[in-house]
């Protein structure tokens, strides 16, 4: 029987990543994020999850807002659609919480790195291979100004497993394969390919949420809600798809009707930033023009 729970529903990412009751599978999260080198040895949730928070609260996302050992401050999201302003949204996050840790009198030398983790079931960056992007301030060569400003990024759909049944070495990896495939795979066999003691205690925590019928309906609440937001946003590309294609027929034949009624023709530029109604009195007026010569 497959766990049956999705660690991409926010409620659950957080129960994995947010709870002071298991620190080491954050932390173990944390340094394969972060190349753990130095290792961190110690994390603080500063938002530990609280169910009775967040039950009428339909619009939140259960961020993880953490700290650890170095003093580094950690934003950690999930995200399993690809809204628009995303680039600009986990820029801005990271940079307030860069911003709002120095107050009146306080020196610049004081600040610690902000860093925002984005585990991502969308594609962002097509043209990039990487599963995992480690976005910092650096010149064209490559040479880092500053470690203050950090943004992680795993794009899940990148990830491909390998043969079945494989043991899974690198940590990054790890994780792919258990945001990915712990909804509809057995434990023993999640277990198997995730020999990491911490993976054993993650899949615990799954099946903990599937077994205590408060936490199952908070789960599936997320669940409803998280499906409904992309069905809301397929609809959005559906009706965006059809309009450009309506606007695309609609520059045509104005343009073969310019043609025909020997005037200049318009820029596709030009045309481009009409609305449909601008473009269909075009369309008409040079209808009618058309039918007069005739």
């Amino acid at each position: 029987m497959t766990i049956g729970i999705d660690p991409k529903v926010d409620f659950a990412c957080k129960q994995l990543l947010g709870s002071p009751d298991h620190p080491a599978i954050t932390l173990h999260f944390l340094n394969a994020v972060l190349d753990g080198n130095p290792a961190i040895t110690d994390v603080q949730i500063l938002n530990p999850i609280i169910e009775k928070s967040f039950e009428d609260d339909k619009a939140s996302i259960l961020d993880v807002l953490a700290t650890d050992d170095r003093g580094r401050f950690i934003d950690i999201e999930i995200q399993t659609t690809l809204p628009a302003g995303l680039s600009e949204r986990l820029t801005y996050y990271a940079a307030s919480q860069l911003v709002e840790q120095l107050h009146e009198g306080d020196s610049y030398r004081e600040l610690r790195p902000s860093i925002g983790i984005c585990v991502l079931d969308a594609i962002l960056f097509r043209e990039s291979s990487p599963l995992h992007l480690d976005i910092q301030l650096r010149t064209l060569s490559g040479k880092l100004l500053t470690d203050c400003l950090q943004i992680h990024l795993l794009e899940l759909p990148k990830y491909e497993p390998g043969a079945d049944n494989d043991v899974i070495v690198d940590p990054v990896r790890q994780w792919f394969h258990f945001f990915r495939f712990a909804a509809t795979s057995r434990a023993d066999e999640l277990r198997h390919q995730l020999p990491d003691p911490v993976f054993a205690e993650a899949i615990g925590v799954l099946e903990m949420i599937a077994r205590n019928p408060e936490d199952k309906r908070f789960y599936e609440s997320r669940l409803k809600m998280q499906r409904d937001e992309q069905a809301r946003l397929e609809a959005a590309e559906e009706r965006g798809e059809a309009r450009g294609e309506a606007r695309g027929e609609a520059i045509g034949r104005v343009r073969v009707l310019q043609s025909l009624a020997g005037v200049a023709e318009s820029t596709i530029e030009d045309l481009r930033r009409r609305s449909l109604e601008e473009l269909a009195a075009m369309e008409a007026q040079l209808t009618r023009q058309l039918r007069e010569r005739i």
